[in-house]
């Protein structure tokens, strides 16, 4: 790669990681294409930059506020190179069918956690809040998904996951998802209790743990 395209592209990695506007970061990766830079190597500076922001996020440098609008600039670029993505690059690395359990209305988090999924390319499914057992498992069977995450904000809610993962057994799906939980209530601890494959603290961490499942 020639010097001037990788100043392209480390500029876009600035760009995102600190968190620069919407406008700015969606003229760059147009640029970026419209110079030769491949998209992959676009998705590869993306990622990079999701990694940086993550970092910063769990030092206590960046804040939610933050977080969020790094997924929004990640998604923004996400769109603007799709078009330009061959059908094999274009492959999800994975379906994801994502919600808040059963009386839990809360859906920040979670919808910071399908921003990253969409922006690292996983097919995603959002139930929304307040989703039942069964809907999360008849969703996960007819869309065939690989992974099945989980929130929840209320710790009067958390058992609903357990009754996800047992549902998942009766209906003898349970082999065929991986399921990630997470919220504030809920810990690693917690997660093992129930059965579930993983847990994640936050939305950069939910995206690693999932595509670390999808390897075993």
């Amino acid at each position: 790669m020639n010097s001037n395209l990788q100043t392209i592209l480390d500029e876009l990695r600035n760009l995102i990681s600190t968190i620069s506007d919407v406008e700015t970061v969606k003229e760059t990766t147009r640029k970026a294409l419209a110079s030769g830079v491949k998209p992959l190597e676009i998705v590869d500076v993306l990622s990079s930059a999701l990694n940086e922001v993550g970092k910063k996020y769990d030092s206590g440098e960046y804040f939610l506020s933050e977080l969020m609008m790094a997924g929004i600039l990640a998604s923004e670029v996400a769109n603007i190179i799709k078009p330009h993505l061959t059908s094999s690059e274009r492959k999800a690395p994975g379906k994801i069918v994502i919600g808040t359990v059963k009386g839990d209305l809360h859906d920040i988090g979670k919808n910071i956690v399908i921003m990253m999924m969409s922006a690292a390319g996983f097919d995603v499914v959002d139930l929304g809040v307040d989703v039942p057992a069964e809907r999360f498992v008849e969703t996960a069977k007819r869309e065939r998904a690989n992974i099945l995450g989980m929130s929840a904000l209320l710790s009067s809610t958390m058992d609903e996951m357990k009754n996800v993962i047992q549902l998942l057994e009766k209906e003898s799906v349970r082999s065929l998802v991986k399921v990630i939980v997470g919220g504030r209530p809920v810990t690693g601890d917690f997660a093992t209790q129930i059965g579930a494959d993983g847990y994640a603290e936050d939305a950069v961490e939910a995206v690693n743990v999932a595509k670390n499942l999808l390897k075993t």
